[in-house]
Protein backbone atom coordinates (compact mmCIF):
# COMPACT_ATOMS: atom_id res chain seq x y z
CA UNK A 1 0.00 0.00 0.00
CA UNK A 2 1.24 3.13 -0.83
CA UNK A 3 0.95 5.76 1.94
CA UNK A 4 1.58 9.32 1.38
CA UNK A 5 2.68 11.43 4.25
CA UNK A 6 0.68 14.60 4.86
CA UNK A 7 -2.77 14.66 2.59
CA UNK A 8 -3.65 18.46 3.29
CA UNK A 9 -7.63 19.12 2.64
CA UNK A 10 -8.03 22.88 1.48
CA UNK A 11 -6.46 24.53 -1.42
CA UNK A 12 -7.26 27.78 -0.06
CA UNK A 13 -3.99 30.46 1.34
CA UNK A 14 -3.34 28.20 4.23
CA UNK A 15 -3.15 25.10 2.57
CA UNK A 16 -1.41 26.24 0.17
CA UNK A 17 1.36 28.19 2.30
CA UNK A 18 1.58 24.88 4.27
CA UNK A 19 1.98 22.38 1.32
CA UNK A 20 5.18 24.72 0.39
CA UNK A 21 6.47 25.49 4.19
CA UNK A 22 6.34 21.35 3.98
CA UNK A 23 8.07 20.85 0.66
CA UNK A 24 10.77 23.46 1.84
CA UNK A 25 11.32 21.87 4.99
CA UNK A 26 10.80 18.56 4.82
CA UNK A 27 10.97 15.40 2.83
CA UNK A 28 7.33 14.17 3.38
CA UNK A 29 5.44 13.09 0.42
CA UNK A 30 2.78 15.88 0.30
CA UNK A 31 -0.84 15.61 -1.28
CA UNK A 32 -2.74 19.08 -1.64
CA UNK A 33 -6.85 18.96 -1.92
CA UNK A 34 -8.27 21.58 -3.62
CA UNK A 35 -12.23 21.61 -4.26
CA UNK A 36 -11.63 24.90 -6.79
CA UNK A 37 -11.26 23.61 -10.43
CA UNK A 38 -8.19 26.00 -12.05
CA UNK A 39 -10.01 27.90 -13.85
CA UNK A 40 -12.18 28.93 -11.36
CA UNK A 41 -9.71 31.40 -9.10
CA UNK A 42 -10.82 35.01 -8.36
CA UNK A 43 -8.52 37.24 -9.85
CA UNK A 44 -6.33 39.73 -7.97
CA UNK A 45 -8.14 42.59 -9.84
CA UNK A 46 -11.95 40.98 -8.56
CA UNK A 47 -11.11 40.15 -4.86
CA UNK A 48 -11.88 42.52 -2.21
CA UNK A 49 -10.28 40.51 0.39
CA UNK A 50 -7.06 41.86 1.44
CA UNK A 51 -5.39 40.82 4.22
CA UNK A 52 -2.95 42.63 7.02
CA UNK A 53 0.62 40.37 7.69
CA UNK A 54 1.83 41.20 10.69
CA UNK A 55 5.77 41.14 10.25
CA UNK A 56 6.45 37.86 11.94
CA UNK A 57 3.98 36.50 9.63
CA UNK A 58 6.58 38.22 6.69
CA UNK A 59 9.22 36.84 8.06
CA UNK A 60 8.03 33.45 7.83
CA UNK A 61 6.47 33.88 4.19
CA UNK A 62 9.77 34.65 3.26
CA UNK A 63 11.44 31.46 5.58
CA UNK A 64 9.26 29.24 3.36
CA UNK A 65 10.41 30.49 0.17
CA UNK A 66 7.40 32.90 -0.71
CA UNK A 67 8.80 36.01 -2.05
CA UNK A 68 5.97 38.90 -1.69
CA UNK A 69 8.06 41.66 -3.23
CA UNK A 70 7.11 39.41 -6.50
CA UNK A 71 3.89 40.85 -6.07
CA UNK A 72 3.30 43.77 -8.27
CA UNK A 73 2.40 47.05 -5.85
CA UNK A 74 -1.13 47.29 -5.97
CA UNK A 75 -1.29 43.91 -3.97
CA UNK A 76 1.66 44.98 -1.67
CA UNK A 77 1.63 48.09 0.73
CA UNK A 78 3.63 48.56 3.99
CA UNK A 79 2.34 49.38 7.39
CA UNK A 80 4.34 52.03 9.10
CA UNK A 81 2.17 54.14 10.88
CA UNK A 82 -1.28 52.70 13.08
CA UNK A 83 -3.73 54.99 15.01
CA UNK A 84 -6.60 53.41 16.64
CA UNK A 85 -9.02 55.70 17.93
CA UNK A 86 -12.48 55.78 19.59
CA UNK A 87 -15.58 57.35 17.39
CA UNK A 88 -16.47 61.18 19.44
CA UNK A 89 -14.09 60.26 22.64
CA UNK A 90 -10.92 61.47 23.52
CA UNK A 91 -9.10 57.44 23.31
CA UNK A 92 -6.39 57.54 20.71
CA UNK A 93 -3.48 55.72 20.40
CA UNK A 94 0.00 56.09 17.78
CA UNK A 95 2.20 53.21 16.98
CA UNK A 96 4.83 54.23 14.72
CA UNK A 97 7.03 51.37 13.71
CA UNK A 98 10.73 52.95 13.82
CA UNK A 99 9.88 53.31 17.60
CA UNK A 100 10.25 49.89 17.82
CA UNK A 101 13.03 49.09 15.65
CA UNK A 102 10.95 47.95 12.66
CA UNK A 103 10.84 48.75 9.25
CA UNK A 104 7.45 48.36 9.13
CA UNK A 105 4.83 46.96 11.12
CA UNK A 106 3.97 44.33 8.03
CA UNK A 107 2.11 44.31 4.91
CA UNK A 108 -0.85 44.70 3.23
CA UNK A 109 -1.59 41.85 0.96
CA UNK A 110 -4.47 40.67 -1.64
CA UNK A 111 -5.56 37.54 -0.48
CA UNK A 112 -6.44 36.19 -3.96
CA UNK A 113 -2.79 37.39 -5.26
CA UNK A 114 -0.81 35.76 -2.20
CA UNK A 115 -2.69 32.54 -3.08
CA UNK A 116 -1.60 32.87 -6.84
CA UNK A 117 1.66 33.49 -5.65
CA UNK A 118 2.06 30.66 -3.43
CA UNK A 119 0.64 28.02 -5.63
CA UNK A 120 2.78 28.72 -8.63
CA UNK A 121 5.99 28.46 -6.68
CA UNK A 122 4.64 25.18 -5.40
CA UNK A 123 3.53 24.09 -9.66
CA UNK A 124 6.77 24.91 -10.70
CA UNK A 125 8.60 22.79 -8.03
CA UNK A 126 10.83 20.15 -9.04
CA UNK A 127 9.66 18.03 -6.10
CA UNK A 128 8.01 15.08 -7.60
CA UNK A 129 6.49 14.04 -3.72
CA UNK A 130 4.03 16.97 -3.92
CA UNK A 131 0.45 16.03 -5.94
CA UNK A 132 -2.22 18.97 -6.05
CA UNK A 133 -5.83 17.27 -6.98
CA UNK A 134 -7.82 19.83 -8.10
CA UNK A 135 -11.31 19.90 -7.87
CA UNK A 136 -12.09 17.17 -5.93
CA UNK A 137 -13.58 17.29 -2.71
CA UNK A 138 -13.93 14.65 0.78
CA UNK A 139 -16.26 12.12 0.67
CA UNK A 140 -15.06 10.60 4.28
CA UNK A 141 -12.31 9.98 6.23
CA UNK A 142 -11.79 6.63 8.23
CA UNK A 143 -8.95 5.60 10.59
CA UNK A 144 -6.90 2.88 11.48
CA UNK A 145 -4.15 2.34 14.13
CA UNK A 146 -1.09 3.31 11.39
CA UNK A 147 -2.39 5.78 8.73
CA UNK A 148 -5.98 7.30 7.46
CA UNK A 149 -7.94 6.12 4.60
CA UNK A 150 -9.61 9.38 2.28
CA UNK A 151 -11.77 8.82 -0.10
CA UNK A 152 -12.51 11.58 -2.58
CA UNK A 153 -15.50 13.02 -4.87
CA UNK A 154 -13.16 11.34 -7.55
CA UNK A 155 -13.41 8.15 -6.35
CA UNK A 156 -9.81 7.30 -5.58
CA UNK A 157 -9.09 6.74 -2.18
CA UNK A 158 -5.89 7.86 -0.38
CA UNK A 159 -3.81 6.20 2.81
CA UNK A 160 -2.15 8.91 4.49
CA UNK A 161 -0.36 8.92 8.07
CA UNK A 162 -1.13 12.35 8.78
CA UNK A 163 -4.45 14.55 7.43
CA UNK A 164 -4.62 18.45 7.96
CA UNK A 165 -7.57 20.11 7.63
CA UNK A 166 -7.28 23.76 6.01
CA UNK A 167 -10.28 23.97 4.83
CA UNK A 168 -12.14 26.69 6.53
CA UNK A 169 -14.04 27.08 9.51
CA UNK A 170 -17.59 25.59 8.42
CA UNK A 171 -15.81 22.37 7.11
CA UNK A 172 -18.26 19.07 8.51
CA UNK A 173 -14.68 16.84 8.31
CA UNK A 174 -13.90 18.35 12.09
CA UNK A 175 -16.97 16.65 13.31
CA UNK A 176 -16.56 13.14 11.10
CA UNK A 177 -13.25 12.91 13.34
CA UNK A 178 -15.07 14.02 16.72
CA UNK A 179 -13.94 17.47 16.79
CA UNK A 180 -16.11 19.88 18.63
CA UNK A 181 -16.50 23.72 17.93
CA UNK A 182 -17.64 26.26 19.92
CA UNK A 183 -19.35 28.98 17.88
CA UNK A 184 -20.58 32.50 19.15
CA UNK A 185 -21.84 34.68 17.13
CA UNK A 186 -21.61 38.55 17.32
CA UNK A 187 -24.64 39.99 15.71
CA UNK A 188 -22.32 41.49 13.09
CA UNK A 189 -21.22 41.71 9.98
CA UNK A 190 -17.91 43.00 7.71
CA UNK A 191 -18.39 45.19 4.83
CA UNK A 192 -15.36 44.61 2.37
CA UNK A 193 -14.21 47.64 -0.20
CA UNK A 194 -11.53 49.28 -1.56
CA UNK A 195 -11.52 52.87 -1.95
CA UNK A 196 -9.74 55.91 -3.06
CA UNK A 197 -9.36 58.94 -0.99
CA UNK A 198 -8.11 62.86 -1.76
CA UNK A 199 -4.96 62.47 0.88
CA UNK A 200 -2.35 60.25 0.90
CA UNK A 201 -2.20 57.26 3.36
CA UNK A 202 1.78 57.53 4.08
CA UNK A 203 1.53 53.74 4.91
CA UNK A 204 -0.56 54.41 7.23
CA UNK A 205 -3.42 52.24 8.85
CA UNK A 206 -6.34 53.04 11.14
CA UNK A 207 -8.66 51.22 13.60
CA UNK A 208 -11.50 53.29 14.16
CA UNK A 209 -14.24 51.92 17.06
CA UNK A 210 -17.55 52.62 16.68
CA UNK A 211 -20.63 51.67 18.85
CA UNK A 212 -21.67 48.86 16.28
CA UNK A 213 -17.58 47.55 15.79
CA UNK A 214 -14.43 48.10 14.68
CA UNK A 215 -13.86 50.16 11.12
CA UNK A 216 -10.47 49.30 9.81
CA UNK A 217 -8.56 51.29 6.70
CA UNK A 218 -5.27 49.74 5.39
CA UNK A 219 -2.63 51.11 3.08
CA UNK A 220 -3.71 49.49 -0.16
CA UNK A 221 -3.71 50.93 -3.45
CA UNK A 222 -6.16 49.27 -5.32
CA UNK A 223 -7.91 49.72 -9.34
CA UNK A 224 -11.55 51.24 -9.05
CA UNK A 225 -13.19 51.52 -12.29
CA UNK A 226 -9.71 51.50 -14.12
CA UNK A 227 -8.68 54.29 -12.34
CA UNK A 228 -4.91 52.70 -10.18
CA UNK A 229 -4.45 54.99 -6.99
CA UNK A 230 -1.39 56.20 -6.28
CA UNK A 231 -0.54 56.16 -2.54
CA UNK A 232 -4.60 56.92 -1.87
CA UNK A 233 -5.64 54.04 -1.96
CA UNK A 234 -6.94 51.87 1.10
CA UNK A 235 -8.74 48.48 1.66
CA UNK A 236 -11.79 48.70 4.33
CA UNK A 237 -13.01 46.68 6.97
CA UNK A 238 -16.61 47.91 8.21
CA UNK A 239 -17.85 46.48 11.02
CA UNK A 240 -21.85 46.95 11.41
CA UNK A 241 -25.02 45.73 12.90
CA UNK A 242 -26.20 42.86 11.23
CA UNK A 243 -29.28 44.08 11.19
CA UNK A 244 -27.92 47.50 8.79
CA UNK A 245 -26.32 44.98 6.89
CA UNK A 246 -29.42 45.11 4.00
CA UNK A 247 -29.68 48.71 4.10
CA UNK A 248 -25.84 49.98 4.08
CA UNK A 249 -25.12 47.12 0.86
CA UNK A 250 -28.53 49.05 -0.81
CA UNK A 251 -26.76 52.24 -0.63
CA UNK A 252 -25.75 53.83 -4.06
CA UNK A 253 -21.94 54.50 -3.87
CA UNK A 254 -22.66 58.14 -3.32
CA UNK A 255 -24.59 57.96 0.09
CA UNK A 256 -21.95 54.78 0.84
CA UNK A 257 -19.25 57.30 1.00
CA UNK A 258 -20.97 59.87 2.73
CA UNK A 259 -22.54 57.07 5.46
CA UNK A 260 -18.42 55.67 5.68
CA UNK A 261 -17.16 59.08 5.89
CA UNK A 262 -19.47 59.68 8.60
CA UNK A 263 -18.41 57.07 10.84
CA UNK A 264 -14.80 57.26 9.66
CA UNK A 265 -14.00 61.05 9.77
CA UNK A 266 -11.71 63.16 7.24
CA UNK A 267 -8.39 61.53 8.56
CA UNK A 268 -7.43 60.59 4.82
CA UNK A 269 -9.37 63.51 3.46
CA UNK A 270 -12.29 63.07 1.43
CA UNK A 271 -13.48 59.93 -0.08
CA UNK A 272 -13.50 60.22 -3.92
CA UNK A 273 -14.71 56.56 -5.39
CA UNK A 274 -15.44 53.32 -3.73
CA UNK A 275 -15.63 50.15 -4.95
CA UNK A 276 -18.45 47.18 -5.09
CA UNK A 277 -19.18 45.86 -1.33
CA UNK A 278 -19.20 42.46 -0.19
CA UNK A 279 -20.08 40.96 3.24
CA UNK A 280 -19.49 37.96 5.48
CA UNK A 281 -21.68 37.27 9.18
CA UNK A 282 -19.08 37.52 11.74
CA UNK A 283 -18.62 35.02 14.66
CA UNK A 284 -16.25 33.35 17.27
CA UNK A 285 -15.03 29.90 16.33
CA UNK A 286 -12.98 27.39 17.43
CA UNK A 287 -12.14 23.67 17.78
CA UNK A 288 -11.97 22.30 21.30
CA UNK A 289 -9.19 20.41 20.53
CA UNK A 290 -7.22 21.50 17.56
CA UNK A 291 -5.32 17.25 17.00
CA UNK A 292 -7.27 14.07 17.00
CA UNK A 293 -6.17 10.62 16.02
CA UNK A 294 -3.94 10.89 12.55
CA UNK A 295 -5.65 14.48 12.00
CA UNK A 296 -4.90 18.08 12.58
CA UNK A 297 -6.21 21.39 12.12
CA UNK A 298 -4.56 24.68 11.32
CA UNK A 299 -6.03 28.56 9.87
CA UNK A 300 -9.71 29.02 10.23
CA UNK A 301 -10.42 25.03 10.60
CA UNK A 302 -8.73 25.87 13.70
CA UNK A 303 -10.22 29.10 14.57
CA UNK A 304 -12.16 31.37 13.20
CA UNK A 305 -11.80 35.00 14.99
CA UNK A 306 -13.18 38.37 14.18
CA UNK A 307 -10.93 40.45 12.16
CA UNK A 308 -10.72 43.38 14.27
CA UNK A 309 -6.93 43.81 15.01
CA UNK A 310 -6.12 41.42 12.02
CA UNK A 311 -5.17 38.54 14.18
CA UNK A 312 -6.86 35.93 12.07
CA UNK A 313 -4.46 35.18 9.30
CA UNK A 314 -1.53 35.48 11.29
CA UNK A 315 -2.62 33.21 14.11
CA UNK A 316 -3.56 30.73 11.04
CA UNK A 317 0.08 31.37 9.20
CA UNK A 318 1.54 30.56 13.40
CA UNK A 319 -0.32 27.01 13.22
CA UNK A 320 1.30 26.82 10.11
CA UNK A 321 4.97 27.35 10.76
CA UNK A 322 4.39 25.40 14.64
CA UNK A 323 3.32 22.15 12.27
CA UNK A 324 5.84 22.55 9.81
CA UNK A 325 8.41 22.67 12.55
CA UNK A 326 7.36 19.86 14.81
CA UNK A 327 6.84 17.82 11.58
CA UNK A 328 10.61 18.48 10.22
CA UNK A 329 12.11 16.06 13.29
CA UNK A 330 9.40 13.71 13.20
CA UNK A 331 9.69 10.05 11.21
CA UNK A 332 5.82 9.90 11.13
CA UNK A 333 4.18 12.89 10.62
CA UNK A 334 0.84 11.09 12.43
CA UNK A 335 2.25 9.85 15.41
CA UNK A 336 0.37 10.88 18.77
CA UNK A 337 3.54 12.13 20.28
CA UNK A 338 4.07 14.44 17.30
CA UNK A 339 0.54 16.21 16.88
CA UNK A 340 0.31 16.21 20.88
CA UNK A 341 3.79 18.23 20.85
CA UNK A 342 1.97 20.48 17.89
CA UNK A 343 -0.98 21.53 20.06
CA UNK A 344 0.89 21.90 23.17
CA UNK A 345 3.09 24.43 21.62
CA UNK A 346 0.17 26.63 20.11
CA UNK A 347 -1.43 26.33 23.60
CA UNK A 348 -0.70 29.54 24.80
CA UNK A 349 -0.53 31.54 21.49
CA UNK A 350 -4.14 30.17 20.03
CA UNK A 351 -5.55 31.28 24.06
CA UNK A 352 -3.95 34.75 24.01
CA UNK A 353 -4.81 35.60 20.59
CA UNK A 354 -8.39 34.56 21.11
CA UNK A 355 -8.92 36.04 24.24
CA UNK A 356 -7.40 39.55 22.91
CA UNK A 357 -9.55 39.90 19.60
CA UNK A 358 -12.59 38.45 21.49
CA UNK A 359 -12.26 41.02 24.59
CA UNK A 360 -11.61 44.09 22.02
CA UNK A 361 -14.79 42.90 20.11
CA UNK A 362 -16.71 42.91 23.27
CA UNK A 363 -15.35 45.87 25.16
CA UNK A 364 -15.10 48.15 22.06
CA UNK A 365 -18.74 47.06 20.05
CA UNK A 366 -21.62 49.24 22.76
CA UNK A 367 -22.05 51.90 24.02
CA UNK A 368 -22.68 51.29 27.72
CA UNK A 369 -21.01 54.39 29.25
CA UNK A 370 -19.12 52.47 32.13
CA UNK A 371 -17.90 50.34 29.42
CA UNK A 372 -17.13 53.38 26.78
CA UNK A 373 -15.20 55.75 29.63
CA UNK A 374 -13.13 52.26 30.54
CA UNK A 375 -11.90 51.95 27.04
CA UNK A 376 -10.92 55.49 26.68
CA UNK A 377 -8.98 55.26 29.58
CA UNK A 378 -7.15 51.93 28.50
CA UNK A 379 -6.55 53.90 25.39
CA UNK A 380 -4.97 56.96 26.57
CA UNK A 381 -2.85 54.64 29.03
CA UNK A 382 -1.58 52.95 25.95
CA UNK A 383 -0.61 55.55 24.45
CA UNK A 384 1.18 57.03 27.51
CA UNK A 385 2.79 54.22 29.23
CA UNK A 386 5.62 52.90 26.96
CA UNK A 387 5.38 49.40 28.18
CA UNK A 388 2.20 48.84 27.69
CA UNK A 389 2.52 50.04 24.03
CA UNK A 390 5.28 47.49 23.62
CA UNK A 391 3.34 44.65 24.79
CA UNK A 392 0.62 45.42 22.23
CA UNK A 393 3.15 45.63 19.50
CA UNK A 394 4.50 42.21 20.65
CA UNK A 395 1.06 40.56 20.68
CA UNK A 396 0.18 41.96 17.00
CA UNK A 397 2.76 41.73 15.14
CA UNK A 398 3.14 37.73 16.13
CA UNK A 399 5.89 38.23 18.66
CA UNK A 400 4.53 38.11 21.77
CA UNK A 401 5.20 34.67 22.62
CA UNK A 402 8.29 34.62 20.36
CA UNK A 403 11.61 35.80 20.93
CA UNK A 404 11.81 39.40 19.37
CA UNK A 405 15.25 41.03 19.07
CA UNK A 406 14.43 44.13 16.43
CA UNK A 407 14.57 47.06 19.12
CA UNK A 408 11.65 46.27 21.22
Amino acid sequence: MNCIDVVIVGGGVVGNVLAKGLVESTDFSIALLDEVAPDNHISPAQDKRVIALAQRTVDELHAFGIALEKLQQQNLGAIKHIEVSDKGWLGLTDLHCQDYGLDSFGQVVSLSALTKLVGESLTTSPESRFKHYQPVSVTSVTRVTDYAEVVLSSGETLHAKCVVLADGGRSPLSDSVGISRTTEDYGQTAIICNLHTAKPHEFSAFERFTNSGPLAFLPYDCDINGIVSQGTGFSVVWTVDSAQKDEILSLSDANFIHALQQAFGYRAGQILRVSDRVSYPLALRYAESITSHRVVLVGNAAQSLHPIAGQGFNLGLRDITGLVNTLASASDPGEYAVLQAYSQTRQKDRSATISLTDTLVRVFSNDYLPMVLGRNAALLGLSAIKSAKSAFVRQTTGFGTHTFTKGM
